[in-house]
């Protein structure tokens, strides 16, 4: 780590900007993860597509199929991959509390600059609030790196602007993916952007968030890599034009990626969000291999669409 634990808040807002994916984990037809192919995907997203930061064993990177052993060697594959040329963020999230700490200590071994921890699933749903505070402090207690954290509604529910807010006060969290309405995450932004830095991961929001609340961080979903290619850096540029006060260019570079975001959107499965990222990695020419089970793969019909999308979406490859 660059930073200590009292620096933590300090160094994230320096540092913690830009563009940051969540990075999906290639499985070989053994279903072994693919080392060399995560490699080589990394080594392609930072430097052909300009990407900041990369969210590692998360829910797109299928931690959940995931053993203890393979999340933190997923952590050390990421460290090694960016070799200091993009920032790490590694997802520690478990339902048991021994295992987030072990993965958040090893994290902060092996050189990530962050981690987040989704907030968990609460059985007794009585002082909910106090039950959070208690699972954060405990956790930022245990450790110095810097944490962000995660509302999504896969919880069953989605910790509110003032719970945020007083989770702002530990002084190492940093950070939270905070996938909610608008209307929560502007509140949280208001009551403590000047603490954490708030970000959500829907990437059509991106430009609005950068220009009328001040945002400086992506955190962040596929679309850094799914929508852009070498030679076709849309959202990189729009990003650029964006933060650099360039608000009706950058819009129209935003705009113009709309057939992209559609073909992506209208072939992919309810059901198959993972299989149909990795196809379309595939159509990219990235490694996207398959997934665990349960996950789905897609049929030969669902392939065909998503190809027939692709080829005509109008992303420059």
């Amino acid at each position: 780590m660059h930073y200590t634990k009292k620096t933590a808040k300090s160094h994230a807002r320096q540092t913690m900007k830009g563009i940051w994916a969540a990075a999906l984990m290639p499985f070989k037809p053994s279903l072994e993860m693919d080392e060399d192919g995560f490699r080589r995907n990394v080594d392609h997203w930072i430097s052909d597509l300009g990407i900041d930061g990369f969210f590692v064993a998360g829910k797109q990177g299928e931690f959940f199929s995931m053993s203890i052993e393979e999340r933190k060697r997923s952590f050390e594959l990421a460290v090694e991959a960016c070799a200091g040329r993009a920032q790490t963020i590694m997802s520690c999230s478990d339902q048991n509390m021994d295992v987030v700490i072990e993965l958040a200590r090893h994290a902060q071994k092996v050189g990530a600059d962050y981690i987040v921890v989704h907030a968990p699933v609460l059985h007794f749903l009585k002082a909910q609030d106090e039950t959070l505070l208690n699972y954060y402090r405990t956790i930022a207690g245990k450790v110095d790196i810097g944490i962000a954290l995660w509302s999504h509604p896969d919880s069953g529910y989605l910790m509110s602007p003032q719970l945020c807010n007083k989770l702002a006060d530990i002084e190492n969290v940093v950070a939270i993916k905070y996938s909610v309405p608008r209307p929560m995450y502007s509140e949280l932004t208001r009551l403590a952007g000047d603490r954490i830095l708030v970000s959500t991961a829907s990437e059509e929001e991106w430009l609005d968030n950068i220009l009328e609340l001040g945002w400086q961080l992506y955190l962040c979903s596929s679309p850094p890599y799914l929508i852009q290619t070498r030679a076709d850096r849309r959202m990189r540029q729009y990003t650029d034009l964006a933060l650099a006060g360039r608000a009706g260019e950058a819009r129209r570079v935003r705009d113009s990626l709309d057939p992209v975001r559609a073909a992506l959107r209208t072939t992919r499965p309810a059901e198959k969000p993972h299989a149909h990222q990795k196809y379309w990695q595939d159509l990219l020419g990235q490694v996207g291999g398959a997934v665990r089970p349960p996950l789905l793969e897609l049929t030969e019909a669902e392939q065909a669409a998503t190809r027939a999308a692709f080829e005509a979406c109008g992303l420059r490859t």
